[in-house]
């Protein structure tokens, strides 16, 4: 018994000895493997001279251009107003525009915009794909089933 466990109380020791609770684990696994990617993806955007969230925006406008601020709002699960902060910026960067109809603006790449997505959005992509390739194709897949059984049950 080292110096540290003789000094303990029984409380103390019982304590020490209590491991987490399995999903307690998870949690903190998944934590860390969401931080070490978000810090991988980070460094690429601020490579490309953008933040994440207009990494988001630039991404979601790419895929639907023509959809609406709230329709790009609620993909990213940010409130509209969170949106209109980074369009401003992205507008003022000749990356995006929004066109009226009627009282919505709807969302539109400018030819900056999409050569910047066209070159970052892909090679994002692939180094997605390159981060998870240490699992299988059917681990990714059982992967996928368990956090979207999560998610589920978290809405």
């Amino acid at each position: 018994m080292n110096s540290q466990n003789a000094s303990a109380t029984p409380s103390q020791a019982r304590q020490a000895r209590r491991r987490p609770d399995a999903s307690v684990v998870a949690w903190l696994r998944l934590t860390r493997v969401f931080q070490k990617v978000e810090q991988a993806s980070l460094e690429e955007f601020r490579n490309a001279g953008i933040s994440a969230g207009q990494f988001d925006v630039l991404a979601q406008v790419g895929a639907a251009e023509g959809a609406t601020q709230q329709q790009v709002a609620d993909a990213l699960l940010v409130t509209k107003s969170n949106v209109c902060q980074l369009l401003d910026r992205m507008e003022r960067a000749g990356l995006v525009e929004r066109r009226q109809h009627g009282r919505t603006n709807h969302l539109y790449l400018t030819p900056e915009g999409k050569r910047l997505h066209d070159r970052i959005v892909p090679a994002h992509e692939r180094h997605i794909i390159e981060l998870f390739s240490a699992l299988s194709a059917e681990e990714q897949a059982t992967l996928m089933g368990l956090l979207r059984k999560l998610d589920h049950a978290l809405a």
